[in-house]
């Protein structure tokens, strides 16, 4: 309890040194952005310290509860031991709930605090962009004088510098430009070997599809834009190493540098998009001679911005007066204004008949809206809104167009067969003969690793360039995870990411140990098939469940908690999973029992096939016409199963057979025991039979009689034995009758003794021989008619 006493009267002096910067740092962001980050640290102290006196209070009042109530009036007193202990907890007792209330009255401040700063920040926006100058006050003499000292101050400052590095930072120098050199040449050859294929365009592809054009965009955009980014950072970075920039220098040599990152960014994207020199990688179909207006056009606004940028970094650094800054600033916001303008006045389509149209409606008016806003903002004395608003339309548009394009490339990447057709997906498929649908699947996960690439990679500077600090986005990682509180349930981002990781992890380990375990152990000590899968299903199911739990633990979500979801899901089962939970549990007997297994021959109630797989929901089975049936586990536990290969292969066949009335018996006996005998898959103990099975009304009945080692070769061994049994009846002249039908025909007569259907016939036959005869140009012949017998 002490040493919780010391650290909140040592958090208490914190705040209240805090509370007195809030004060002195009230125009300072940055700092403003520091303190903020100190309050949430002491507000998380508090936290841990209010935790931390939980079990001593749950002691307390355990302990409490066992002494019971102290007697009444007119009771004997307790014994002084339990008097004193009762007294002592108490006395503990309210120290902490006092020292709780500190915690908490502290914590109430430190939230107060938190929003103080964020009035001030948001007050210091509000005032640089309404904030008005007066133009008039700028343009007087003292200015060209002004510029004329600083530029000056500039050259003599960078001279000095120069001069201070030849005579004692030469060889530092030298040895900071190689290295930086050397980082050039091994990013600039290693990157087009190692991501060629995504930044280079290929000149003999007449017509790319647009999923190659979007990547191409997106990738000769980023990866590019990275690597003179690490370029310039690891420059400064090696220069101060070797302790050859001075304060003032290493501050402006960052401005140049960005200036440059700017440029080459904003000119990498719009060759990216309008590609001049090659149109069929076009994203937007425009004229050759408007994409290389274009992009000159956004590059100098781009430079225009970041040389804006790189000037206030010289005014700061050489104190430079305001009006110096401000006649700089509108400047700059007046190019700016004009170039977009002109962006807007482009025309880079053309029409039906050849000649050149305009933007959309839509975007020229937004171009000149922007523009002319920009210059009214600025001629009006507007001058930092004018300023942020160029800074947006160049860097932050920058940043969504190129964030958009690989939007659009994720998208279209994870349409059906597109993933395919890329150089990854082709490379994939024949390496790991992967089949389309999974590669399909991984087109999907591809579009969802992008999209948060994406929103990694340029969300911090698009918050950047809004005003945000790098405090902020620390304090947001510091929350996310720490997590945060809904009600009683703590909720943190980062540990149930953390949890999915862990999950993953553990089932894919599960996968590896089971293909291990089956190919590596199993397969080697023979082990049967069947109990091979069911040790394998075991296992999958054991690891997946032991991975959830680990992961469920590693997401900070207390298994406790599950106790609810539990009597639901037991709700839900009285109700409406009765047949789930059926299954489920069946399958677990089948896995135990094993009463067939995977390759088994069974028949279940129609279904009759080769068991293929046996899950805890379902069992799969093969019919013999590859038809594949799903069948639950409860109807295989619950009904008549019949297993051809339960304990061995060993099966018998019959195949009957019939000879005609009157044939030799005995020397049928004899040539079908032959034929039996003599089949080479037929076993000889078990030894063949051979039945005379009954007197049929059309022939003798014999029935055949086998044992085979496979059952599975039933059907081999009964086509090869009825050849033979053919074969050798043939040889004997013993018949196999076919059965016998009589017919009898009753017939009508008519009046005159005739049958009715024998006049049809006769009448019939006549027109026949008539028309034969008119056809050979002769007189029909005339039949007499004959009195048919009665009988």
């Amino acid at each position: 309890m002490a040493e919780q006493r010391e650290k909140i009267e040592g958090l208490t002096k914190q705040v209240d040194d805090i509370s007195k910067k809030i004060d002195v740092a009230g125009k300072d962001d940055a700092g403003l952005v520091a303190l903020r980050a100190q309050l949430e640290a002491v507000d998380k102290s508090l936290l841990d310290s209010g935790v931390a006196f939980r079990p001593r209070l749950a002691e307390i009042n355990s302990r409490v509860t066992q002494l019971g109530n102290p007697p009444s009036d007119g009771q004997p007193p307790e014994p002084e031991m339990v008097a004193n202990e009762r007294h002592a907890l108490n006395t503990e007792k309210a120290e902490i709930n006092v020292l709780l209330g500190k915690a908490e009255d502290l914590s109430v401040r430190v939230n107060g605090m938190v929003n103080k700063i964020t009035v001030l920040r948001r007050s210091l926006f509000t005032n640089m962009l309404t904030k008005r100058y007066e133009l008039a006050n700028a343009f007087t003499g003292e200015v060209g004088h002004a510029v004329n000292y600083e530029i000056t101050r500039l050259y003599n400052s960078v001279s000095a510098w120069l001069r201070f590095v030849v005579q004692f930072k030469f060889r530092a120098v030298l040895a900071a430009t190689f290295f930086a050199l050397l980082v050039a040449a091994v990013m600039q050859f290693g990157g087009r070997r190692i991501f060629g294929r995504l930044i280079n365009r290929d000149p003999s592809l007449d017509d790319p599809s647009y999923l190659s054009r979007l990547s191409v965009a997106f990738w000769s955009t980023l990866l590019p834009t990275l690597a003179m980014g690490v370029l310039l950072s690891g420059t400064v970075t090696l220069y101060t190493y070797f302790n050859v920039l001075r304060g003032d220098i290493g501050v402006l040599l960052s401005g140049f540098f960005a200036v440059l990152f700017v440029s080459f960014f904003v000119n990498c994207l719009s060759r990216a998009v309008l590609s001049p020199d090659m149109p069929n990688w076009r994203l937007i179909s425009i004229e050759s001679r408007a994409a290389w207006l274009l992009v000159w056009l956004m590059t100098t606004t781009a430079f225009v911005v970041g040389l804006d940028s790189f000037m206030g970094v010289v005014s700061d650094t050489l104190s430079s007066p305001l009006s110096v800054t401000i006649v700089k600033s509108l400047v700059a916001a007046l190019v700016v204004g004009v170039l977009l303008v002109l962006i807007g006045s482009v025309r880079p389509f053309l029409d039906e008949k050849g000649a050149p149209r305009r933007w959309p409606t839509t975007l020229r008016y937004t171009l000149y809206l922007i523009g002319f806003a920009t210059i009214v903002s600025a001629l009006l004395g507007y001058v930092s809104f004018a300023q942020f608003v160029s800074q947006q339309i160049v860097i932050t548009g920058a940043l969504l167009a190129t964030a958009y394009i690989g939007f659009l490339a994720a998208s279209a990447i994870s349409e059906e067969g597109a993933f395919a057709d890329t150089s990854v997906g082709r490379w994939l498929k024949n390496r790991h003969n992967l089949e389309d649908t999974t590669l399909d699947q991984l087109g999907l996960v591809a579009n969802v690793l992008i999209h948060i690439l994406i929103v990694i990679v340029f969300l911090p500077f698009i918050l950047f360039q809004w005003g945000f600090q790098p405090g902020d986005i620390l304090v947001w990682l510091n929350k996310l995870a720490t997590g945060f509180k809904i009600g009683s349930f703590s909720f943190s981002p980062l540990a149930i990411v953390t949890g999915v990781v862990v999950f993953v992890l553990g089932y894919f380990i599960t996968r590896w140990f089971q293909g291990w375990l089956d190919g590596s152990v199993m397969a080697r000590g023979k082990v049967d098939a069947g109990v091979r899968n069911s040790i394998r299903t075991v296992i999958g199911y054991a690891g997946v469940a032991l991975a959830g739990l680990i992961g469920i633990s590693s997401a900070g979500i207390d298994l406790s908690n599950l106790a609810l979801v539990a009597g639901g899901l037991s709700l839900g089962i009285g109700f409406g999973l009765q047949n789930v939970v059926s299954n489920f549990v069946s399958g677990l007997i089948l896995l135990a029992e094993r009463p067939f297994k995977a390759g088994d021959w069974i028949v279940a109630g129609q279904v009759s096939g080769t068991v293929k797989k046996i899950s805890v929901r379902a069992t799969e089975i093969e019919t013999f016409q590859r038809q594949t049936v799903i069948l639950p586990n409860s109807e295989l536990i619950n009904g008549a199963v019949g297993n051809w290969t339960h304990r061995n292969k060993l099966g018998r066949i019959e195949i009957p057979v019939g000879v005609a009335h009157g044939s030799d018996v005995k020397r049928v006996h004899e040539v079908l025991l032959d034929i039996a005998r003599s089949h080479p898959m037929v076993l000889k103990n078990p030894e063949p039979f051979v039945l005379f099975a009954a007197f049929g009304e059309s022939a003798l009945n014999f029935e055949v009689r086998v044992f085979l080692a496979d059952i599975g070769n039933g059907s081999i061994v009964q086509n090869d034995i009825r050849f033979a049994i053919v074969e050798a009846f043939e040889k004997e002249h013993i018949q196999i009758p076919s059965p016998r039908r009589d017919v009898v025909v009753k017939t009508s007569t008519s009046s005159n003794g005739w049958s009715i259907d024998d006049e049809k016939a006769e009448a019939e036959y006549l027109e026949i021989l008539t028309a034969r005869a008119k056809a050979a140009e002769q007189p029909a012949p005339r039949r007499r008619r004959k009195k048919p017998d009665p009988a």
